[in-house]
């Protein structure tokens, strides 16, 4: 039985403030979007009122690069808020801004929040994230404080496990999750945005990770709110929980209930695989009948499953994306 699709991840934004090794190339520089490439708010709005909402979508998170850079973002959180349709609206950030915009967001009707956190060391951090210069990480931790004291709920903090960069970290990263009531998500690390490094690195198997948690707490399988592939467990008696996504060594393609809108209006139904895209911005600016939009975009929604197929038999589909994670949209 195929699962209903009815999840949009909505990149704002293509632009970054920072450069994790994980998800950009080293030593390359990006060419991002000129503004009037990017999907404007008023266009937004449009295609999730008239276009994804008729065609069954309800759920959304916002992600970039970092969305918090786009000018308007606690506006464009309102408004998507205010549709009588959404039943959840979350963002995912890394949280360098967050602490004097996370009121304002919750205010606006942002519930819940993903912080990419790969480290818990300064110095590891800043070399993940490309910091040159002044740390960030205290800023970032900063931002993750205010956000759990606003009451974002479930407060969620991804780490992308690299081997020999932070592995070794997978202990006291995970007892986070004992006395506060966040919910660490561990992700296997991906071939896409610096593959290089993926060769020369590798990742780490979820499993590795699961049995090196039990080992030392036990483990329960547990669950908590939100639309994505995670696996959850939690250390008996705490307060949070523990997912792992194993796009790697577990694939979850038949699972998959979301599509992503690029912040230059590209609808994909997969993260690995360029079938059956859309440009609905260019259809939008053309003046495209938005009932022909609804039905380009239900006729994907039709086939999605046989795209999801394909990735999951070959890894490749049709084509995979030589865009880095943050012009994706993560």
């Amino acid at each position: 039985m195929n699962p209903i699709v009815d999840y949009l991840r909505i990149s704002l934004i293509d632009r970054c403030n920072f450069q994790c090794q994980y998800c950009m190339p080293e030593g390359e520089e990006l060419e991002y979007l000129r503004q009037q490439e990017v999907l404007s708010h008023e266009e937004l709005l449009t295609l999730l009122r008239d276009v994804f909402i008729p065609c069954g979508f309800t759920r959304f998170r916002l992600t970039g690069g970092e969305p918090l850079l786009r000018s308007g973002v606690v506006e464009l959180v309102r408004a998507i808020a205010a549709f009588p349709e959404t039943q959840d609206i979350a963002m995912t950030t890394n949280a360098f801004l967050l602490a004097g915009m996370a009121q304002n967001l919750y205010d606006a009707g942002l519930r819940r929040i993903n912080i990419s956190l790969d480290s818990l060391e300064p110095e590891t951090f800043d070399r993940i994230i490309g910091s040159r210069g002044r740390s960030r990480w205290q800023q970032v931790w900063q931002g993750i404080q205010t956000a759990y004291q606003v009451g974002f709920d479930p407060l969620k903090l991804n780490v992308v496990v690299i081997p020999g960069v932070n592995d070794h970290e997978v202990l006291n990263l995970a007892a986070l999750s004992i006395d506060r009531q966040w919910h660490i998500r561990f992700i296997e690390f991906m071939p896409i945005g610096n593959a290089g490094l993926f060769d020369h690195k590798g990742w780490v198997d979820s499993q590795d990770l699961r049995q090196q948690i039990g080992d030392r707490w036990g483990l329960t399988e547990a669950q908590v709110r939100g639309n994505g592939p995670a696996d959850i467990f939690q250390i008996p008696g705490a307060k949070g929980t523990l997912g792992f996504i194993s796009q790697m060594s577990e694939c979850f393609c038949d699972r998959c209930n979301r599509m992503r809108l690029s912040a230059d209006g590209w609808l994909r139904p997969c993260l690995l695989n360029e079938t059956g895209q859309l440009d609905l911005k260019t259809a939008l600016r053309l003046g495209v009948p938005i009932d022909q939009l609804c039905d380009q975009v239900g006729d994907l929604i039709t086939r999605k499953p046989d795209i999801n197929y394909k990735q999951r038999e070959t890894g490749t589909g049709n084509g995979t994306y030589a865009r880095t994670m943050s012009q994706i949209g993560g």
